[in-house]
């Protein structure tokens, strides 16, 4: 089964989040294996949040209702 060479999730994503965390200076040190897997799961979480948010206001944006 051949893999895929591209992520899910883009490299601008990945940072933005882990500013968000506060390990960008452990990633931009050690890179993303130095990272803990809480925060992993953490980031992963923060990307769930962003696109169901992002869902949500386009949802609501198409159906001309008022975010909640």
């Amino acid at each position: 089964m051949a893999r895929r060479n591209r992520g899910v999730m883009s490299e601008n994503l990945k940072y933005e989040l882990a500013r968000e965390l506060g390990v960008a200076d452990t990633v931009a040190r050690e890179g993303w294996g130095s990272v803990s897997s809480r925060n992993c799961g953490n980031l992963v979480r923060l990307a769930i949040e962003k696109a169901e948010k992002a869902m949500a206001e386009d949802y609501a944006r198409t159906r001309g209702e008022p975010l909640k």
